[in-house]
């Protein structure tokens, strides 16, 4: 059950970070889901990003609401902060909670039931609100705790485990986070270990509204012949944009040649890269691209993976809001009732 630790004992040998940390210190309790689900894919992507970026356990708050996905949180970095909502109401805790203490890193764990359903109303305020966090949909098209009903995510046209089509139109949460103004979107796919690091990596780093929507297969209710969740359909129908690495703590390397052409780079640990640079025919940088760019190949039955869009000077709700770099739960009674003085002043730029 959830309630069961993993045994604490580990090999002496194992990898550390800069931290002295192994990924032993990054995982959570033993995960009770199917075996085989691509939920714990992501949960073991998620604790591998971390580890790589040397995070502190202590600095992170998990938030989720109700859902398999909403789950996961208990499977990983099990010395952070965690609070698992009622269904769909993730986003506004994890809100009042970032503005309460900005000092945090806010994981947002949901899943397409808790999110393009009974929350989709939480998911939109958030992303609109650009708060300062890394919303992770694990995407796998039913309501896996309810034996399979077809969710909002799932395509038109797909079928069910007992060969029912779905009628429906399906709620693309990754061309909804675009258009409300998440300044980080992408999508990826739970078998893709090598895509979804990084860009979860990159998201943590990234100040402003992160959004991965990670299509993760049922596999008792929707990895059959005719889902377009399944790992079969994906694997065939992946149009992966771009594949991402993330870099820290060091000085950047910089080049400068022609497209084309090979130039050789050497890295920050003495070995040396052979780069080849093609005319690349996506922008990332382009929100209004991006949207078409889904939209046309969505209408091919193609699932587009990758870092969608980013937004390199996005600004997150704080700097909206213009509150104070200290954390709003640490200030004193006297910062925060600053006496008849003000509130006149107050008053009177009102008037």
């Amino acid at each position: 059950m959830t309630y069961i630790a993993k045994p604490k004992f580990h090999h002496p040998g194992l990898p550390k970070n800069d931290l002295g940390y192994t990924h032993r210190d990054y995982e959570g309790k033993i995960s009770t889901l199917c075996a085989g689900c691509g939920h714990d894919s992501i949960t073991a992507s998620i604790i591998e990003a971390c580890y790589e970026l040397s995070i502190e356990p202590h600095r992170v708050a998990k938030i989720s609401g109700i859902g398999c996905s909403s789950k996961t949180p208990d499977y990983f970095l099990g010395n952070s902060h965690g609070f698992n909502s009622v269904h769909g109401r993730m986003p506004s805790v994890l809100t009042g909670a970032n503005l309460a203490n900005r000092d945090l890193i806010y994981l947002g764990v949901s899943g397409d039931g808790d999110s393009a359903s009974i929350g989709f109303g939480q998911f939109a305020h958030s992303i609109r609100r650009g708060v300062n966090m890394t919303y992770i949909v694990e995407n796998n098209g039913v309501y896996g705790l309810t034996k399979g009903q077809f969710s909002a995510t799932a395509d038109r046209g797909s079928k069910s485990k007992k060969g029912v089509m779905n009628t429906d139109n399906a709620i693309d949460l990754v061309a909804i986070a675009l258009q409300l103004g998440a300044s980080f979107v992408a999508r990826s796919f739970s078998g893709d270990k090598t895509q979804l690091v990084p860009l979860i990596a990159a998201a943590i780093r990234h100040k402003g509204a992160s959004f991965i929507d990670v299509i993760s297969p049922c596999i008792a209710f929707n990895n059959h012949a005719g889902s377009t969740k399944s790992f079969d359909y994906v694997r065939e129908h992946n149009d992966a944009v771009n594949y991402l690495d993330v870099i820290t703590g060091r000085d950047p390397i910089t080049v400068d040649y022609a497209p084309g052409s090979v130039q050789v780079v050497e890295q920050h640990d003495g070995t040396r890269l052979a780069l080849r640079k093609i005319d690349a025919d996506y922008d990332a940088h382009d929100r209004l691209a991006a949207m078409t760019f889904l939209q046309k190949h969505a209408a091919k039955g193609q699932v587009v993976t990758g870092l969608l869009y980013v937004d390199p000077d996005a600004e997150d709700m704080h700097a909206h809001l213009d509150t104070v770099e200290t954390p709003l739960n640490t200030l004193e009674a006297k910062e925060l009732c600053p006496g008849s003085s003000a509130l006149e002043k107050i008053n009177a730029s009102l008037r």
